[in-house]
């Protein structure tokens, strides 16, 4: 399982990198902002990528999730932001997310978001 974590925030990348470095079948791979996640997203093709809205530079949280699902790719985008209005969560489904988790949120709902995916990417082979 291919892992794409998405934030401007350093700590913040760090802390899901050690939330999902327990499972030895999870790849994970860090972004720093827009543009370096869909470079990274393009050559690694994630099952699964957990990106923040709001980011510096041309590329926000959103943008990026619309270019990921206009590509053909099934990856499963999770938005996980500190915007937790539901207007911002309104327009982050309308970007294609399949997921929105407002910060602060409990690394083990991360990772169960994650076994849920597992068993439903399974389920559907």
């Amino acid at each position: 399982m291919k892992i794409l974590i998405v934030d401007d925030n350093v700590q913040m990348r760090s802390l899901l990198q050690i939330t999902f470095a327990t499972h030895p079948d999870y790849q994970v791979f860090q972004a720093k902002n827009g543009a370096e996640a869909l470079e990274i997203a393009s050559r690694e093709s994630p099952d699964i990528i957990f990106l923040d809205v709001m980011m510096p530079g041309g590329l926000d949280g959103l943008d990026v999730c619309r270019v990921i699902k206009s590509s053909d790719t099934s990856c499963f985008v999770v938005l996980l932001t500190a915007k937790g209005q539901q207007s911002d969560i309104e327009l982050g489904l309308a970007a294609g997310a399949d997921m929105y988790l407002t910060k602060p949120f409990s690394p083990i709902a991360l990772l169960e978001t994650v076994e849920n995916f597992v068993d439903v990417m399974d389920s559907n082979i």
